[in-house]
């Protein structure tokens, strides 16, 4: 899939900031542990663009697996408890070899952990925000990976490519390098359609590429291609391209530049201001409003959501909380800041706003999720509402 984007593929080194996820498999071998000379090889790599100037950061999954390692513990799924302890342990070696790898060029490495929360909450986010700007800025490389020895099942990213899209999105990043063990996009799963065909160019990500993600394919990864489209739509609306690269050679960065097969997600023509760009990528809405056709149109030109256009509400919500905009066919088309609590939205779902203060017995806003707190996030993005939009995430 070629073609048909403004948008026109170059070097890394032509980047201004460039975030690289690497996966579990790529840096630990499961019976030896630490793959060193591959790590070795990456840190040149990124020693060689920090050297054409770009700010590089990197999100490095690999300390429940190395932990596991260092631990001895078998093979197979772990206990939550057992997962934290391993991190806890792996993380510290992963921090130690890349801080040691990176030496060698003169490379300070810092290394940060960040939860759910800390990118999900707006206050905590503009903090990690802050602190990872501050790295970038005296020329060190943040290494940053999800904090497993405190993550559980229901608080968690669960997956660094997801992880890797937020912090592109949070540093102004203008590419995000996704490498993992298989070389790109294809229509189908390769390891089960052998007639599955190879895309190098996506000029946007739309249902039938959604439809092309697979599962999984490595024990230790927790990623598989579904995870990396999603991390692609977080990134790309925000203007940042994306790329996904087999990682399984040693200098993997320096093989992108020389043109190794690798899939590149071209970055919106009309990327979402910073504070949109954080309430598109909230990957936990609190809750959903199912909108009608007649609400549908007008969002999808630029306009608020009004209460009457919802049809239904969903989930436990307060004012000021993220949900997804439902539309009539039953996908997400928008997320907002919605203008009041669950119990308040649901008085109100259908009515006029003229009507909310009889109802509420106060004056509330006339929108439900006004436009300036909303983003279009579905397959659809009205030329009348990207306008509205059209301003780099910094």
């Amino acid at each position: 899939m070629t073609g048909g984007t403004t948008n026109a593929r170059k070097g890394l080194s032509s980047y201004r900031r460039v975030v690289i996820k690497i996966g579990s498999a790529l840096l630990v071998d499961r019976k030896t542990g630490l793959k060193s000379e591959w790590l070795d090889s990456i840190c040149s790599d990124i020693a060689a663009l920090k050297s054409a100037g770009v700010d590089v950061l990197v999100v490095s999954s690999g300390a429940i697996a190395l932990g596991r390692t260092v631990l001895g513990f078998p093979t197979g799924a772990l206990k939550l408890e057992e997962s934290q302890a391993a991190a806890a342990v792996g993380q510290i070696a992963l921090a130690r070899a890349w801080s040691e790898s990176l030496s060698r060029d003169g490379i300070v490495a810092g290394q940060i952990l960040l939860t759910l929360g800390d990118t999900e909450e707006r206050r905590r986010y503009l903090n990690a925000r802050a602190t990872i700007k501050q790295l970038l800025k005296i020329g060190a490389v943040p290494i940053i990976n999800e904090n497993d020895t405190v993550a559980t099942s229901e608080i968690r990213y669960g997956d660094n490519d997801r992880l890797a899209a937020r912090v592109a999105t949070m540093t102004g990043a203008d590419l995000l390098v996704l490498l993992s063990d298989i070389d790109g996009l294809y229509t189908a799963p390769p390891h089960l359609d052998p007639d599955a065909e190879f895309l190098d160019i996506i000029p946007a990500i739309t249902p039938e590429i959604e439809a092309m993600a697979g599962g999984a394919a490595s024990e230790l990864s927790r990623g598989g291609m579904r995870t990396k489209i999603d991390a692609g739509k977080i990134a790309t609306a925000a203007g940042c391209a994306m790329i996904i690269a087999s990682g399984k050679t040693d200098h993997p960065l320096q093989a992108i530049e020389q043109g190794t097969r690798s899939s590149w997600f071209a970055p919106s023509d009309a990327p979402v201001t910073a504070r949109k760009t954080w309430i598109a990528g909230q990957l936990q809405p609190a809750g959903e409003l199912h909108v009608d056709n007649g609400a549908e149109k007008a969002l999808g030109l630029g306009k608020s959501l009004l209460p009457a256009g919802v049809r239904r509400v969903e989930g436990h919500f307060h004012r000021g909380d993220t949900v997804a905009i439902i539309g009539t066919d039953g996908h997400e088309i928008a997320r907002g800041l919605v203008s009041y609590d669950v119990d308040e939205a649901r008085q109100i779902t259908g009515r006029k706003s003229a009507e909310i203060e009889a109802i509420l017995g106060y004056a509330g806003r006339a929108a439900m999720v006004h436009r300036g707190d909303l983003v279009m996030t579905g397959a659809f993005r009205s030329k009348a509402s990207r306008k509205e939009e059209v301003v780099h995430a910094g």
